[in-house]
């Protein structure tokens, strides 16, 4: 059942590529994690969502005009369930949890646009709304008896909402799809078991729902003993509800077209506004993360879609430009915080009531702990590939004793720099060896220890943390400096654990909690990521 790259195939794409041989790009498309990807295009706008479980906001959202650049500008889901104690770091935690592969529409019969996820660990379903991507992104509906695990949306021509949809199981054994259609008042009704999967086929999910020329597709994820991770389709001879009597595989182990990482899968299809279609899947880049990738989608005689591979029947590392390049908001760059943009997410819901922009962004300490990993209110930033540094000014001046505020570098491990009040005066310590363990429900195993302390004098200081790719490793350094001009080392190297299934990468944490008493703040008056080879 295996599409392969046929000549007529490696024809077309010849001709495309004389076409557009001005301009190519290089994958991956954004050096960031950004997996679980749902794509669509509203006019000349495309529109990218992508999952981040337990960080907050959620089920962030891009934009691009070219299908390369990309630029981050809102979050779908604006808070995690607030009535779970656990997305609120209220004494537990929600790590791995919260936002898996979820999905986006829009309806041009009412100008909305939707977005529709399982929220894991509530086993709820969740509906929000907006008249305008950039927002506000409003609660729709909660469907509470039933979670659209991995869940792609279709907008039927009547403007009729179907979903289709697996079930979350724990060992993953359950291989069926369902689809169900949703009541005017984005409720849960006709719903139907549309496919079960086989030992030909074995396990499926993170399905995305589309209608092109008249035919339904579910486009699924496929974990194949034989033929890898990779992708199926399946094809009704009918309607949303099926049947879906036939199916193709387009993708299995399809080269690796970034050095060191691994097969694309999962993610979805569009179209460009003259025609053409394009793939965007995401390939493990662990514990970097997992790394979008784009290549073009070619369809035969009969509607069956196949990926335009290259010479060698791998996905490419190279392709034409879809469309005119159009340049976006640089990832790298300065930020006095003026504004909180949409590159960032707060690790689990913050305490809104403790952070601030004054001058810069004002974290009071908003939980009293000496575990990292339940300190409310870090705010995250995704690394970048191959690396990247982050460096920040921290005005320490009202902070109170027993409070710690600096720099991380987590994953379900972290290493700190931190500034460290205490009765007798200010240190900078790095504190390495902070993790969680999976056994243990992702609880905190180790709360590390002081590898490295001097004093600090003054209210002020500048962090920085280096975190590279390298292969199948993470690894990041920490420096200071009392000028902003000149750093020097300091502590241990970090090195991101990769031994547990946890679904998200490595990122960049900037945080202030109390180990006493409420009451301290700090001011990172700035953050400047840069980003090398």
């Amino acid at each position: 059942m295996d599409i392969m790259c046929s000549f007529a195939h490696i024809a077309v794409f010849l001709v495309f590529a004389v076409v557009n041989s001005q301009n190519t790009f290089t994958q991956p498309i954004i050096w960031q994690d950004l997996a679980d990807i749902d794509v669509i295009r509203v006019n000349e706008t495309f529109y990218y969502s992508a999952s981040n479980m337990h960080f907050s906001p959620s089920a962030p959202l891009l934009r691009s005009w070219d299908l390369v650049n990309w630029e981050f500008f809102a979050h779908s889901l604006p808070t995690l369930d607030k009535d779970y104690p656990k997305f609120n770091l209220e004494g537990t935690s929600a790590y791995n949890q919260g936002v898996y592969a979820s999905s986006i529409a829009y309806n041009s019969h009412k100008g909305l646009y939707y977005w529709v996820g399982c929220l894991v660990g509530t086993d709820k379903t969740y509906i929000y709304t907006a008249r305008d991507p950039q927002g506000p992104w409003e609660e729709a509906s909660v469907i509470s008896d039933y979670c659209y695990y991995d869940d792609g949306i279709l907008i039927d021509d009547d403007g009729a909402m179907y979903v289709a949809y697996g079930k979350w199981v724990p060992n993953g054994a359950d291989a069926k799809i369902w689809v169900a259609r949703l009541t005017d008042d984005l409720q849960h009704d006709v719903a139907e078991e549309v496919f079960q999967s086989d030992e030909e086929i074995q396990y499926i999910e993170g399905a995305r729902f589309y209608k092109i020329n008249g035919t339904y597709y579910i486009w699924l994820v496929n974990h194949h003993s034989e033929f890898g991770q990779g992708q199926i389709v399946l094809k009704s001879s009918g309607g949303p509800f099926g049947p879906y009597d036939s199916w193709r595989r387009v993708l299995g182990s399809s080269g690796n077209p970034i050095p060191g990482a691994g097969s694309p899968l999962q993610g979805g299809i569009v179209d460009t506004p003259n025609g053409d279609w394009w793939y965007i899947a995401f390939v493990d880049m662990w514990p970097a993360g997992r790394y979008p990738v784009l290549a073009p989608i070619i369809w035969d005689d009969d509607g069956w879609p196949s990926v335009v591979f290259d010479g060698e029947n791998n996905w490419g590392s190279n392709y034409p430009y879809p469309l005119v390049k159009h340049e976006t908001k640089p990832l790298a760059r300065k930020d006095d915080f003026s504004e909180l943009g949409s590159q960032y997410e707060w690790n689990h819901n913050p305490d809104n009531s403790k952070w601030s922009l004054e001058e810069g962004l004002k974290l009071q300490t908003a939980t009293v702990t000496d575990d990292f990993f339940l300190a409310r209110n870090t705010l995250t930033h995704r690394i970048l590939g191959p690396n990247s540094t982050l460096t920040i000014e921290l005005d320490f001046s009202s902070m109170k004793d027993g409070d710690m505020a600096g720099l991380a570098v987590f994953r379900y491990n972290a290493d700190l720099i931190s500034v460290t009040k205490e009765e007798n005066g200010t240190s900078l310590q790095m504190i390495h060896n902070i993790a969680m363990d999976a056994t243990d429900g992702w609880h905190t195993v180790e709360k590390g220890e002081v590898v490295a302390s001097k004093p600090l004098y003054g209210s002020r200081t500048w962090l920085r943390a280096q975190a590279i790719n390298a292969g199948n490793q993470v690894v990041a350094t920490f420096s200071y400096s009392t000028d902003g001009i000149d750093f020097l080392p300091f502590g241990d190297t970090h090195h991101s654990l990769n031994g547990a299934v946890y679904f998200l990468g490595t990122r960049y944490g900037v945080f202030n909690y109390a180990t006493n008493e409420f009451g301290g703040s700090v001011t990172i008056k700035s953050l400047e990521i840069t980003q090398g080879e």
